[in-house]
């Protein structure tokens, strides 16, 4: 079968997302090769000012400058500023600590005030901590950057907003600010991604540096490229999905429907239906009879499964086709005590938060870590592909790759949708696509029909909506 998507040659770099750790040896690597810190920062502070100068123009701006290297890139934004004539002032926090921040200092002209001026203006830009930070701010600190984010227009975090851990996402400060533009300096961070730090990030925007791309570094879900269909192709070489349905048929009826837009060129409905669009293949039949077709390119088994004996059997006759598969809503609920260890064919977990926990108690796993440290473990452990799917998404696969996704639209919120996340994700994989790949790719259209959608909008109304993401790959 020919897959009908093909690699984007992306710099990988530019959608890499580092870990501290990872972030430090891709600076040294430049500082080995030659590139100072002084030079570094220099890179830095000058494509951040860009962004600020977009929102402030002739404005006035207030830069927060911490001891460390993130307020030298304070510094750095502070002069870039003045020298286009813009109006700023910094605020120092405190004295700089490392000698590329006091050299910053050194180079910029203008005026720097004391942590207990009295300011206001039109954007602050917070450079008082960045990706580094383990600890909660000082009160001292806390109290002066709610002060001054409360007596600006907008607020401008660059790298990470001051308080928040890099490579979970989480507050180390309560009560933090909401920012209307996060700056990311180098390589995006998880947190730029993870609940509930992302949630107080506004827009997002890149600066890069010159890292390079790091071996294992996770990425970020970007647009996938997809292709028509070949000239000589037909219905079963671009994939043959079966849709098991259950207790509960509507659900499996609409993560079919949109799976039908997914890119799968056959989509069938495994099970009894009281209703069903007219384009859409029923077979009411024995499931196990119906899986004995050698076509089947890949099965989708879960919403609207039930949780009874009957959906149990229906699991395991799935599992046992040995047929790439989805797995979702009630058949993540049932598949710890099945397991399937014998199952060789791809699989791919859509588990939200509760589903998350049931699969982690039922291997027995710790729980313990970020969202992403979770589902690392939880790919590991099961041997297939995890979209740890909800506000935040997080997709990881048993061979380490890890993928994170843009905040989606929260109209999301909706009952139903996981249902056309796992249609799509299942006709991504029907066509032939890496069960990783398909997972990426099926995130990426999901949300991207979201903001298609006019709000308040049904996931009858998403699911439709997917063709029209999918036009936007080709």
């Amino acid at each position: 079968m020919s897959c009908l998507c093909r690699h984007r040659p992306v710099p990988s770099r530019s959608n890499q997302i580092l870990t501290v750790r990872q972030m430090r040896a891709g600076e040294e690597a430049l500082i080995a090769a030659g590139t100072t810190v002084d030079h570094l920062m220099q890179v830095a502070g000058r494509g951040a000012a860009e962004w600020v100068w977009r929102v402030a123009g002739p404005g006035k701006v207030t830069v927060l400058c911490g001891p460390g290297n993130n307020g030298g890139d304070g510094y750095v934004i502070a002069e870039a500023l003045r020298e286009r004539g813009g109006t700023v002032q910094v605020i120092a926090a405190c004295d700089p600590a490392t000698p590329a921040a006091r050299t910053a200092r050194a180079l910029y002209q203008g005026q720097i005030l004391g942590p207990d001026a009295a300011v206001r203006g039109a954007v602050l830009v917070d450079c008082l901590f960045g990706s580094g930070l383990t600890r909660a701010l000082t009160a001292e600190h806390a109290a002066l950057l709610r002060r001054l984010a409360a007596s600006h227009d907008k607020r401008i975090a660059v790298d990470l907003p001051s308080g928040i851990e890099s490579d979970s996402g989480a507050p180390l400060t309560p009560d933090l600010p909401q920012w209307d533009l996060t700056i990311a300096l180098g390589a995006w961070k998880s947190a730029h991604f993870l609940m509930p730090a992302c949630a107080a990030m506004g827009a997002l925007r890149l600066v890069e540096i010159g890292v390079e791309a790091i071996p294992g570094a996770a990425q970020v879900i970007t647009r996938p490229v997809l292709n028509t269909p070949a000239a000589d192709a037909h219905k079963y070489r671009r994939g043959l999905l079966g849709v098991i349905g259950g207790a509960m048929p509507g659900a499996a009826l609409l993560a079919a429907r949109a799976a039908q837009h997914g890119g799968a060129g056959y989509v069938k409905l495994l099970g009894a239906a009281d209703w069903a669009p007219s384009d859409l293949v029923v077979d009411s039949g024995p499931l196990g009879a119906a899986l004995q077709d050698r076509r089947w390119s890949a099965l989708l088994v879960g919403p609207g499964l039930g949780r009874s004996k009957t959906a149990r059997e229906q699991l395991e006759t799935a599992l046992d086709a040995q047929v790439p598969t989805v797995l979702d809503a009630d058949a993540l609920m049932l598949f710890g005590a099945v397991m399937a260890q014998g199952h060789q064919a791809g699989r791919v977990l859509t588990p939200h938060a509760g589903e998350f926990d049931v699969l982690e108690r039922a291997f027995k796993l710790s729980g313990l870590g970020s969202k992403l440290d979770r589902a690392v473990e939880l790919a590991a452990h099961t041997g297939a592909v995890v979209v740890a799917k909800g506000p935040d998404t997080v997709v990881t696969a048993p061979d380490g790759r890890v993928a994170l996704a843009r905040r989606a639209s929260s109209w999301l919120s909706t009952a139903g949708t996981g249902d056309v996340l796992a249609g799509t994700i299942a006709s991504r994989l029907a066509t032939g696509a890496d069960p990783f790949e398909a997972a990426c790719q099926g995130v990426w259209l999901h949300s991207e029909a979201a903001r298609l959608c006019p709000p308040a909008f049904t996931a009858g109304q998403l699911a439709e909506a997917v063709q029209c993401a999918y036009a936007a790959c080709l």
